[in-house]
């Protein structure tokens, strides 16, 4: 065989081999990038709704964090703030389902947003939210409404998906 030949030869292995590895290893990047990217998105997520969570305690004089008890009655400036609170969480749960739910959800995915809907529905359990919901809802996206008006009927009549799973194991 001539050196021509084998650089041929050579050639020939190069494409059979080389060719197919590099586009596994290409697509395995692109997969391990779009899982990071949707990590960093969770995170971002999950930052601001801590950075909720603190404004929540900032404003601690309107027991947003203490379960339903006994009525309040609030000030008209406590009230607007309560207002502007349910606002802004509504925002975030809008700009969560935007970002993250899907109809058809991987595992992954699937992961993230249940998080998020454990937070609507914790929220939706609240008279108080529920009770401003539909005027927060105004023009919001369709889908996002249609969604937690859902999960705040749901939550009301006391069928969450999870706990007719867990009564369901009982």
């Amino acid at each position: 065989m001539t050196w021509l030949e084998w650089f041929e030869l050579l050639g020939y292995v190069v494409t059979i081999i080389g060719l197919p590895l590099a586009i596994g290893i290409f697509l395995y990047e692109q997969r391990k990038e779009r899982q990071n990217e949707e990590g960093e998105l969770y995170q971002r997520l999950s930052d601001e709704y801590t950075n909720f969570l603190k404004l929540v305690l900032e404003n601690a004089d309107l027991q947003l964090l203490r379960q339903q008890g006994q009525p309040q009655s609030l000030t008209d400036e406590q009230k607007e703030r309560k207002l502007i609170l349910f606002g802004i969480l509504v925002s975030l749960f809008e700009r969560a389902y935007i970002l993250v739910y899907e109809e058809n959800m991987n595992k992954q995915t699937r992961r993230l947003w249940s998080s998020w809907e454990d937070y609507m529905r914790e929220w939706c359990r609240r008279e108080d939210f529920c009770a401003v919901l539909e005027k927060l809802l105004e023009g919001e996206d369709e889908d996002f409404q249609k969604h937690i008006r859902q999960i705040a009927a749901q939550e009301k009549l006391g069928f969450s998906p999870d706990r007719i799973k867990r009564e369901s194991y009982r």
